[in-house]
């Protein structure tokens, strides 16, 4: 069993803490598909984590793995130092994970600041009821979620949105009210999956300066899938890269950027 691993300080002076979740040994089939085989990695407290890889490689699999959308036939996930039984998705919420989708996931008819509250779901205690009569205990919830939610609003500095239908914005503003409404549930793991896709170079430059910020700030880890190299190498820690369900590079922004079975399968450098 591995225990959990002492922090350490990355190439660039950060330091990083020990081992939050950990996946061990994965593997995932669908039918006598295999969309993940045999893959280990872990996910450190603090730190921003990549997983990268052609297209079908496996990668939104196995965010899905973490997540509880899909429950992997070998392997096991460990979370904080247990051992995780298959979990339904908002089982996996309560325990700190929360997520954004590819395909963009938001309720187009609300406003901003109600598709944001959402977030805090897993936060609400008061029953139906007493959210209906909306006195005492059920106030006093609303209102200190809505403060909290109000922080994340300014934080991702949306203020001027906050009362706009979501369906009206622009691609690139969903983006970070998907964001903010996964920063809504307070995770401990943030699972990003590709932030950046279908942004123009401004979008893509003020989503990479939040995620800097919500891992610094708020000291959230972060795991991301992103196909933008110049991103992922720039904002990642530690990356892992995946190829036909297979891990075949794990390590820094740099020992990946340098390894010949990555190059030959993804980065598409021509090397000696």
């Amino acid at each position: 069993m591995k225990d959990i691993i002492e922090p350490y300080v990355t190439p660039d002076g950060r330091t990083i803490g020990g081992v939050l979740m950990d996946m061990r040994n994965i593997t995932l089939r669908f039918g006598g598909v295999e969309a993940i085989k045999d893959i280990s990695f872990d996910i450190r407290e603090g730190e921003i984590r990549a997983i990268i890889g052609p297209n079908g490689a496996g990668k939104s699999s196995m965010l899905n793995v973490i997540s509880g959308f899909y429950h992997p036939q070998e392997g096991e996930v460990w979370f904080r130092g247990q051992k995780r039984p298959p979990m339904k998705p908002f089982q996996v919420a309560r325990l700190g994970i929360a997520r954004t989708f590819q395909n963009i996931a938001l309720f187009e008819g609300m406003t901003v600041l109600d598709n944001v509250m959402t977030g805090r779901l897993t936060h609400m205690k008061s029953n139906m009821l007493a959210q209906a009569i909306w006195r005492g205990k059920a106030e006093r919830e609303e209102v200190e979620n809505r403060e909290k939610v109000e922080r994340i609003i300014d934080f991702l500095e949306i203020q001027a949105i906050r009362k706009t239908p979501v369906g009206r914005l622009p691609y690139g503003l969903k983006k970070r009210v998907e964001l903010a409404r996964a920063l809504a549930a307070e995770p401990k793991l943030l699972l990003l999956d590709e932030p950046m896709a279908g942004m123009n170079v401004e979008e893509k430059e003020d989503m990479s300066r939040f995620i800097l910020d919500v891992n610094d700030e708020f000291g959230t880890t972060i795991a991301l899938i992103e196909h933008d190299m110049g991103v992922v190498m720039d904002i990642s820690d530690r990356v892992v890269v995946m190829d036909y369900g297979r891990k075949i590079g794990d390590g820094t922004p740099d020992e990946v950027r340098n390894n010949p079975q990555v190059i030959d399968a993804y980065l598409g450098v021509a090397h000696d």
